[in-house]
């Protein structure tokens, strides 16, 4: 017992040295001098240090004081060197830089640039909050810079922070001093867990608990394809404010579980009050409805009525930001203005609807109970044993077709008595690409075609977006370049507009690039430009669950007419290639009659995420499925 306590109290001094020696100003020539991390070859620039400390007091105001030291490796990490803190608009006078250098190496000698005053910019991007911006002086491959400043706030400097980065993180930690009036959850994500010691900081005039968070040689976050937001899998730690208990002066819970969090958000004055609101629409709303009895009829007016006469401002929000009737009035609101005025016509019609909080992808998933883990509102309607999602942000949504921004998990549906229960965002209905090619192979090589690609559910939402996003010219030019730089002609829309139908488009194609021509033969892809050619699965192990947004089907039905004076000499053979756990199936049907050849290939993924434990599968898959599209036909002259 005694050598273990021994070694506890020699790691312990050896983790306190060791930070002293890479915190602020201890900047060595060994430093500078490292040419490459010392794990991780590939890092563009590593944090040496990271120090956050949070001091809250009694009256629920805090300062948070950072500090970080970053060494750039190579010039792809310059962009390190620009600093961006984002505080509440106005409130400039709450950011104090204490400290801001730049060190170099120069003929052995360890050079220190201070940050000047012109470094140093503020860009007031909105009505919410602004940003100080600094860029420091002097930095090259092999420089350190440092800095510190302080802040001021409240319990809003207290939500959630990323430990882990985008480059390697030698020492992170993060201090925290909080009043024992105010009782906190702790919440910790990611994959690599801190070091945690917590102590009675007795400096106040009143109980205060200092925690410290340390962590240590935390690898760089990796881009992987496919993934819905990095920030989810990040290594972090949040902290949400349970209660306030002031012995015989004040008492106060807050939201501690996903049912108590649901019920404060409807309470809410910007929430459900606004629900209730339905006198200025309901002339508007008997017209709308004339003549429709059925809930689907019902539901699909309202919702197209909606989303052409109120336009998203782009803001997400589950409180309203002007309010319903506002909105309605002035033709704009943001995501709570929309679904919220969205569900109460809903109601108004006799449909069983309830709004259901979401976080965003953006937002990350919401995986711990807080009032923040939400930011975004939409519509559920329920019809016997279905339930309907709706969301009329977005010109192009349909019932149950959500922006891909809204896919992300699970949602809160919260009910008028106050309930709530957990509702799958997940599209249930496959999103299809059905594509018909009819083309001709000239004995010069030419390839002359026409193409037809037809578009359901999320596939048409997303090909009606980027018709809109882009003139017709720049989306061809687009077009030609996607697929191997053909040219394209005769280009046709259908249904552009009419959203419960397919959204379809024609051209006609003719391109010198698809055939190889050698000898007397002719080498072509039967599947032209719609061949994948690159499997975006390459790595060995994947991280992080790999996130389609939804499940998809891809057809193609293409005719091949074989040129006068040739004939087949190589096919390639028909088949399927199924995955395990049901995951997905690719068939390959190909049939020669005369002098024209007929292919039929499907490609099926039936869930929209497939874990990072599934990965080889979908690996192995995706390899398979492109070597058998990529095969070649082989046309010899007779």
């Amino acid at each position: 017992m005694r050598t273990f306590l021994i070694s506890i109290l020699l790691f312990c001094a050896f983790l306190k040295m060791n930070a002293q020696n890479i915190s602020l100003g201890n900047v060595t020539i060994a430093q500078l001098e490292e040419k490459r991390h010392p794990k991780d070859s590939a890092a563009v620039a590593a944090i040496l240090y990271s120090n956050i400390a949070i001091d809250l007091n009694a009256n629920g105001n805090s300062q948070k004081t950072t500090t970080k030291k970053v060494k750039i490796y190579k010039s792809e990490g310059y962009n390190l060197s620009n600093v961006l803190i984002y505080f509440a608009a106005g409130k400039l006078s709450y950011i104090n830089i204490v400290s801001a250098y730049t060190y170099n190496l120069v003929d052995g000698k360890i050079v220190k640039t201070k940050l000047k005053p012109e470094n140093e910019f503020i860009e007031k991007t909105n009505s919410s909050y602004w940003i100080k911006k600094i860029a420091f002086p002097e930095v090259k491959e092999g420089s350190i810079i440092e800095y510190q400043f302080t802040e001021e706030g409240g319990f809003s400097s207290l939500y959630h922070w990323n430990i882990q980065e985008n480059i390697p993180v030698n020492y992170s930690e993060l201090k925290t001093t909080l009043p024992d009036a105010f009782e906190f959850k702790r919440n910790l994500k990611g994959f690599f867990p801190p070091k945690i010691t917590s102590k009675i900081a007795n400096t106040y005039n009143y109980i205060a608990t200092e925690t410290t968070y340390v962590f240590q040689n935390l690898p760089a976050m990796r881009e992987e394809a496919f993934v819905n937001n990095m920030d989810n899998y990040r290594t972090g730690i949040s902290l949400e404010l349970e209660r306030i208990a002031v012995p015989g002066q004040f008492y106060k819970t807050f939201s501690s579980d996903w049912t108590s969090v649901a019920k404060t958000i409807y309470d809410f004055d910007s929430f459900g009050v606004e629900l209730n609101k339905s006198g200025y629409f309901e002339d508007d709303l008997k017209v709308v409805l004339q003549g429709k009895v059925k809930p689907d009829a019902k539901i699909t007016a309202i919702l197209e009525y909606v989303k052409s006469n109120v336009k998203w401002n782009q803001r997400n929000g589950y409180s309203c930001e002007k309010g319903v009737r506002k909105a309605y009035k002035e033709k704009t609101g943001n995501s709570a203005d929309i679904n919220l005025m969205l569900t109460a016509m809903l109601r108004a019609a006799k449909l069983t609807a309830n709004p259901v909080l979401i976080s965003t992808r953006s937002n990350g998933i919401a995986y711990f109970p807080n009032l923040n883990a939400f930011n975004y509102v939409i519509a559920a309607v329920e019809t016997g044993d279905e339930m309907i999602l709706l969301d009329a942000t977005d010109p192009y949504s349909t019932p149950n077709v959500l922006p891909l921004r809204d896919l992300n998990w699970i949602g809160r549906l919260i009910r008028k008595d106050g309930t709530s229960e957990s509702i799958d965002l997940a599209p249930k209905k496959f999103a299809a690409d059905n594509i018909a090619v009819d083309y001709t192979i000239e004995a010069g090589g030419r390839i002359n075609g026409k193409v037809r690609c037809q578009y359901t559910e999320h596939k048409a939402m997303n090909c009606r977006n980027s018709f809109e996003n882009l003139k017709e010219d720049a989306y061809l030019d687009n077009l030609e370049n996607k697929y191997d730089k053909i040219e394209i002609s005769d280009y046709s829309r259908t249904n552009e507009k009419d959203v419960l139908l397919p959204a379809v488009e024609s051209f006609s194609f003719t391109s010198t690039n698809l055939c190889e021509v050698i000898g007397d033969k002719i080498y072509v892809k039967p599947m032209l430009f719609f061949a994948s050619t690159k499997n975006p699965f390459k790595q060995e192990t994947r991280e992080y669950p790999v996130d389609f947004g939804f499940p998809f089907l891809e057809k193609y039905n293409i005719s091949i007419r074989i040129p006068e004076g040739y004939t087949l000499e190589t096919v390639p053979l028909a088949g399927v290639l199924v995955m395990e756990e049901d995951l997905g199936v690719f068939r390959y049907n190909i049939a020669v009659n005369d002098n024209v050849m007929q292919l039929l290939v499907s490609h099926q993924i039936n869930s929209s995420i497939i874990s990072r434990e599934q990965y080889g599968i979908l690996k192995d898959y995706y390899k398979e499925m492109i070597t058998k599209q990529t095969e070649k036909i082989v046309l010899k002259r007779i």
